[in-house]
């Protein structure tokens, strides 16, 4: 078996971690060629010497002197690169088979994309690739003939859940009818719009089922993490928003399903535990082991559906509307609800504000075609520049 050697971006947050856990259970078949992070130095550097990648990238140019400094006193060889233009250049090396894409946030866009044009298999756990740039970022795909595997769990399930040769069918000529994309509901599940208003930063970060960073897991608690994920799921299986239900489903067990004209439901389950759709996207179509333990299903006591309250959590209907609108409007969207959320974790607006300044930035927005790359970035920073004059 010919060994490959994967980037893995955002080495230090937890789809970094996992990833590292599982490349560990399978010596053989991967090598780290790239690791990178922005500013934590000391985990780096564990994570340096325990799996020895040929290069490691600090975008923070204090932390990578640092952390060059640390790796040249215990004489491991990893060269150290800083900035954001050393990320395009590890994941898109020519010796590197496979792209990590695990970047929170609008600093995993382009990174990933080089990935994408380079012609890697791109293990998409970064949805704002997506999400702000999805016909550019689908066309590269196409154009260099990148594989695409999505690492999102609920993405993960439905690429599953779906015919092997759906693409080349496509969604409605595959005999699917809808996605049903499940969501926990967050720690807020059943809240009441009064409630909300008194939510500190502490709880939200709390989800109930995945381990997650601060900013993924304020977006599960406004659901906007799934808002971003509808827009994901269209782009990926080339479906519309009315094609995808959300299903919330607080157990976490069913990742996400696939509805067909004949009445079928596929669903995938397994443990909450993103070791798994790591796995399969890195091995895929062979499947290999995890780590993660096989579902018990004498210990499930039950699983429960039910519907979002959309007037409570407006994130997802921001979502679908920007979508719709196409063009540089989910970039915006992006890029206001980061913005909002750090300003929440800052303790500088209340958590039921996030949604409202999504949306005013949103309406305020002369949507362009998102034909270039420098139009999709000139969106975003206007977005970020006008949401915070909105809390001014």
């Amino acid at each position: 078996m010919t060994q490959q050697w994967v980037t893995v971006l955002g080495s230090t947050g937890s789809i970094g971690q996992s990833t590292l856990d599982v490349i560990s259970r399978h010596p053989q078949r991967y090598a780290v060629y790239a690791l990178t992070a922005n500013r934590q130095v000391q985990t780096l550097y564990a994570q340096c010497l325990e799996h020895q990648p040929k290069i490691a990238v600090m975008v923070n140019e204090q932390a990578a002197a640092e952390l060059a400094e640390l790796l040249a006193k215990a004489e491991c060889p990893t060269q150290v690169l800083s900035g954001a233009l050393a990320l395009v250049e590890v994941s898109e090396a020519p010796s590197v088979d496979q792209v990590m894409a695990a970047i929170v946030g609008a600093a995993g866009l382009l990174p990933t994309l080089a990935a994408a044009q380079a012609g890697k298999r791109v293990l998409l756990a970064n949805k704002e690739a997506l999400v702000m740039s999805g016909k550019l970022f689908m066309d590269a795909v196409k154009q260099h003939g990148a594989q695409l595997l999505p690492i999102d769990s609920e993405h993960n399930a439905i690429f599953q859940s779906l015919p092997s040769d759906y693409e080349h069918q496509g969604f409605d000529k595959s005999g699917a009818r809808k996605i049903l994309l499940t969501a926990s509901g967050g720690p807020f599940r059943g809240y009441s719009l009064q409630q909300l208003r008194d939510i500190t930063p502490a709880q939200a970060v709390k989800h109930p089922n995945w381990s997650m960073g601060q900013k993924i897991s304020v977006d599960s608690a406004t659901l906007m993490n799934k808002g971003l994920e509808l827009i994901e799921a269209c782009w990926l299986f080339d479906v519309t928003p009315d094609q995808v239900e959300v299903v919330v489903h607080p157990e976490s067990v069913i990742h996400s399903m696939v509805q067909y004209n004949d009445g079928s439901v596929m669903a995938q389950m397994g443990n909450p535990d993103m070791r798994t759709p790591i796995a399969y996207g890195m091995a895929w179509p062979e499947r290999i082991d995890s780590g993660v333990a096989s579902l018990d299903f004498f210990a499930l006591k039950q699983l429960n559906f039910e519907a979002p309250d959309h007037q409570v959590f407006p994130a997802l209907n921001l979502a679908a509307q920007a979508f719709t609108q196409g063009g540089t409007a989910p970039a915006v969207l992006n890029a206001a609800n980061e913005i909002a959320v750090e300003a929440f974790l800052q303790e500088q607006i209340r958590f039921d504000v996030i949604p409202s300044l999504i949306q005013r930035t949103l309406q305020a927005h002369n949507v362009q075609d998102a034909d270039s790359i420098d139009v999709i970035l000139q969106a975003d920073q206007w977005a970020r520049r006008y949401c915070k004059d909105l809390m001014d």
